[in-house]
C-alpha cells in the first residue's frame, strides 16, 4: 500500500517539477518523508510545512495533495479519517471534479479498509462516481468502478460484481502492458491483483471453481518474489481455502498459516477472521476440536471489537452453539447464541441499505444515462422510452405486491399468533371432565378404543411425534395393536387420517417453539424440520404454510422483530 499510494504521486511530482518553480519547493519537502513507512506520523513536522505552504499559496491542488498524504501516514483510524475530511475540503475549493471525485473516493476507502463500515463507504463511493462519470482519468474512474464491485460482492451479488471486477482488471491489466513510468505501471499491478483476488472469492461463491482455481494460480505465480505481499496474502487465504474445499485438511492449514502475517500486517480484520474461520473448520476435520475452537472465537473477538462480520462467517457461530450444546455448556452456549443473533442483526441492517443504495442511486442513474446515450444515437429513443416506462411500471407493480404481500404476512402472523396464545390459554386451564370417548363413532371394543386414545394422548404429550420416519405401522408396534385399529380410531376420534395428524402434530410443536423460544429462531429450516422430525426441507415449508397459511421464514422474521421491538421497550 506505501508504494502503492507514494510512488504514483513521486512520479506525479517528477512530471510537474520541470513546470513551476513552487512545484519544485514542494517537492523539496515531500522527498523529506516520502520513504518513511505507513501510518509513521513522525513526518508531520515536514508535512505541516506543505499544508502551511499550499494554505499560503492558496494552492488548492498542492493542498489536497498534502492532506491525502495525512491519510497515508496518520498513525490512527480517526485521524485518518479526519486528514479524509480535510482533503475534500481542500478539493472542493479546488473546483476540479477529479479532484474532488478522488478525494470523496479516498474517504470511502478509510471507511472501507479502515473502519469496515459499508454504507458510510458506498456514500463517499457514490459522490466518486458523480464527480468522476465524465472524467478522463481512466485510473481514477476504475478504481471507483472496482470499489462499487466490493459493495456488491459484500451484498451477495456476485455476478453483478464479477462484472465491476472484469472491468477494472481488464483495464489495469491493460496499463501494465504499456511502456511508461515503472511507478504507473506498479499502481496498475497493485489494482490488477487487488481485482483479481476479488474476483476469486466471486467465483468461490458461485461455486465456478475451476475459474476460482486458475485465477489463484495466476495470482501466486505473479506475487512470487515481489513486493506485493499483501496481494500475495489474499491469494494464499483463498489457496487454503480451496485446499480446504478439496478436503486437503493439512495443506489448507499450511497455506492459510502463511498468508495471516500479511493480511494481519496491514490490519485488515475483515480478511483476517475469513482465514480464522477456515483455519477452524480445518482443525475441526482433523479432529482437533481445541485448535478449532480457540479459531473461531477468535472471529468472535473481531466481531466484538468492531461490530463487523463478513456473511460466509454466520456459520462460525453455528458451529460454537452445536458444539457447547453437546457439552452441555448452557452459559457459552447461550452467550453464542445471543452473538448470533446479533451478527443476524448487524447484517441484516447493512443489507438492507446497501442493497436498496447501490440499486437506487448506482444502478439506477447508470441505466438512465446508457438510456440518454441510445436516444443520441439512434433514432428509436422513443422505444426504448416506451421499454422503460413498461419496466419502471413493471418494478411499481412488484413493489406494489410487494407491499401487499408484507401486510397479508403480517396479518396471517398476527392471525397465527392470536391462535397461539388462545391454545396455550386453554392449555393452563385445568381439565375437569373425565375422559369418555365416544363409542358409536367406532364400532371397535370400548376398552380397545380407551387403551389407545390414553396411549395417543400420551404420545402427544411427550412429543413422541417428533421421531424422524414414524409411521402407522411403527406407531401401533409401539402401542401393542393393529395398524388398522389405530388407523380407525385417528380417523374416528382425531377426524382426520395419520399422515395429517402427525404433520399437524409436528408443525403445531415447531410453531409453539418458535414463538416461545428465541434460539430456535436461530436455527436454519433444515435444523427446524429436523427438530420436529420432518425429513425433507421443502416438505416441511409446504406442511407449515398449509397449517399456518404463512411460510416459516416470513413467521421467523415477523417474530424477530416483535421481539427484537419488545426488548427495545424493556431497554
Amino acid at each position: 500500500m506505501k508504494k502503492n499510494y507514494l510512488l504514483f504521486f513521486l512520479c506525479f511530482f517528477g512530471l510537474l517539477f520541470s513546470q513551476a518553480e513552487t512545484l519544485s519547493d514542494y517537492y523539496k519537502i515531500k522527498e523529506k518523508y516520502i520513504n518513511n513507512e505507513e501510518n509513521d506520523s513522525s513526518v508531520f513536522p515536514y508535512l505541516n510545512m506543505y499544508i502551511a505552504k499550499a494554505k499560503k499559496e492558496k494552492n488548492y491542488e498542492q493542498l489536497t495533495q498534502a492532506y491525502k498524504d495525512g491519510v497515508f501516514f496518520a498513525s490512527t483510524r480517526e485521524q485518518k479519517l479526519q486528514y479524509a475530511d480535510s482533503t475534500i475540503s481542500a478539493a472542493l475549493l479546488s473546483k476540479d471534479s477529479d479532484i474532488i471525485g478522488d478525494a470523496y473516493l479516498g474517504k470511502g476507502i478509510v471507511y472501507y479498509f479502515n473502519f469496515k463500515k459499508y454504507k458510510m463507504a458506498l456514500n463517499e463511493y457514490l459522490k466518486a462516481y458523480r464527480f468522476s462519470e465524465n472524467t478522463k482519468d481512466n485510473y481514477l474512474k476504475y478504481r471507483v468502478i472496482y470499489h462499487l464491485g466490493v459493495v456488491k460482492s459484500y451484498l451477495g451479488y456476485y455476478d453483478e460484481a464479477l462484472k465491476h471486477f472484469n472491468e477494472a482488471t481488464d483495464y489495469f491489466e491493460s496499463q501494465i502492458r504499456k511502456n511508461t513510468h515503472p511507478n504507473i505501471i506498479f499502481n496498475n499491478k497493485k489494482g490488477y491483483y487487488n481485482g483479481l483476488h476479488q474476483m476469486i472469492v466471486c467465483y468461490r461463491n458461485l461455486s465456478d471453481f475451476r475459474k476460482a482455481d486458475l485465477s489463484i494460480k495466476t495470482g501466486l505465480k505473479e506475487t512470487y518474489h515481489s513486493d506485493f505481499k499483501q496481494e500475495r496474502g489474499y491469494f494464499l487465504k483463498e489457496a487454503g481455502i480451496e485446499e480446504y474445499r478439496k478436503k486437503n485438511y493439512k495443506k489448507s492449514l499450511e497455506l492459510l498459516n502463511e498468508s495471516l502475517p500479511a493480511i494481519q500486517h496491514i490490519n485488515d480484520f475483515a480478511w483476517a477472521t475469513v482465514d480464522y474461520f477456515y483455519m477452524g473448520k480445518s482443525y475441526w476435520a482433523e479432529d482437533n476440536q481445541a485448535q478449532a475452537i480457540a479459531n473461531f472465537q477468535k472471529v468472535d473477538s473481531v466481531f466484538e471489537k468492531h461490530k463487523f462480520i463478513l456473511p460466509e462467517l454466520r456459520e462460525n457461530y453455528e458451529l460454537l452453539i452445536n458444539y457447547y450444546k453437546n457439552k452441555k455448556d448452557t452459559e457459552k452456549e447461550l452467550y453464542y447464541t445471543k452473538q448470533l443473533l446479533r451478527a443476524d442483526s448487524v447484517l441484516s441492517q447493512d443489507f438492507t441499505y446497501l442493497s436498496h443504495k447501490i440499486h437506487k442511486e448506482y444502478d439506477t442513474q447508470t441505466l438512465i444515462k446508457e438510456k440518454q446515450r441510445l436516444e443520441w444515437e439512434t433514432s428509436w429513443g422513443s422505444f426504448i422510452i416506451i421499454g422503460l416506462v413498461v419496466i419502471a411500471l413493471g418494478l411499481c407493480a412488484i413493489l406494489v405486491i410487494r407491499y401487499r404481500h408484507e401486510k397479508e404476512i403480517i396479518s396471517k402472523y398476527k392471525i397465527l399468533e392470536e391462535r397461539i396464545i388462545g391454545v396455550q390459554e386453554q392449555r393452563s386451564i385445568p381439565e375437569t371432565n373425565t375422559f369418555e370417548p365416544e363409542i358409536h363413532k367406532s364400532g371397535l371394543d370400548k376398552k380397545l378404543i380407551e387403551d389407545i386414545l390414553i396411549k395417543l394422548k400420551n404420545f402427544e404429550e411427550k412429543n413422541g411425534f417428533t421421531e424422524q420416519g414414524l409411521t402407522l405401522n411403527k406407531l401401533a408396534q409401539k402401542f401393542d395393536t393393529n395398524s388398522n385399529y389405530l388407523s380407525q380410531i385417528i380417523n374416528d376420534f382425531k377426524e382426520t387420517n395419520f399422515n395429517r395428524y402427525l404433520s399437524e402434530l409436528r408443525i403445531t410443536f415447531i410453531t409453539t417453539k418458535l414463538y416461545n423460544d428465541k434460539i430456535f429462531l436461530s436455527y436454519k429450516i433444515e435444523t427446524l424440520a429436523e427438530k420436529c422430525g420432518i425429513a425433507s426441507r421443502s416438505n416441511f415449508s409446504n406442511l407449515f404454510y398449509e397449517f399456518n397459511g404463512i411460510r416459516p421464514t416470513d413467521f421467523i422474521k415477523q417474530r424477530k422483530q416483535e421481539t427484537e421491538n419488545g426488548d427495545k421497550r424493556q431497554g
